[in-house]
């Protein structure tokens, strides 16, 4: 199937992919309630990137700007597969003792507003906890599927034959 599209389609439906799941993220945080842990946005981040520079290595042209653009992807889409396949790891055997963040209230209690704003983006849940999942996989689990998807596609989109770009 994607072979029937070019680079340019492939980076934007990758783009697009990221940015709905990002959209899903943020709504299971501010609907749903499911407060991220900081692992949890390392991993947004990281998806963030993704959509920007598959975005804009989809307006470029030139196989330069094409090829620059999914190498960065790729680093990012294993950056964050990294970090969400040790976030599964962690949610499989858990250590004895979690300390993956503060809660909010807390924070602004007991740290200047200095200090206490940059906690603030590093997430309040416990990277440990198994808070949603979906055909028993949890979000760790799959948003490491997802990078794995992200990178799969970069890859395939690297090897393509000249001629076919």
């Amino acid at each position: 199937m994607f072979r029937l599209l070019s680079v340019r389609q492939t980076l934007s439906l990758i783009c697009l992919g990221s940015v709905g799941l990002l959209a899903y993220g943020l709504y299971l945080q501010h609907v749903v309630g499911l407060v991220p842990c900081p692992m949890c946005i390392v991993q947004r981040y990281a998806l963030v990137l993704v959509a920007l520079i598959a975005g804009l290595t989809a307006m470029g042209k030139g196989r330069g700007v094409h090829v620059t653009g999914i190498v960065l992807m790729l680093l990012a889409a294993g950056f964050g597969a990294f970090v969400a396949a040790r976030q599964s790891w962690l949610q499989w055997y858990p250590p004895e003792v979690v300390s993956c963040g503060r809660d909010f209230y807390g924070m602004i209690e007991n740290f200047p507003l200095q200090r206490a704003i940059p906690m603030i983006f590093k997430g309040g849940g416990d990277c440990v906890a198994i808070d949603w999942t979906f055909l028993g996989g949890s979000i760790a689990n799959w948003s490491f599927l997802c990078f794995v998807g992200i990178f799969v596609l970069g890859v395939t989109q690297m090897l393509r034959p000249r001629n076919d770009r």
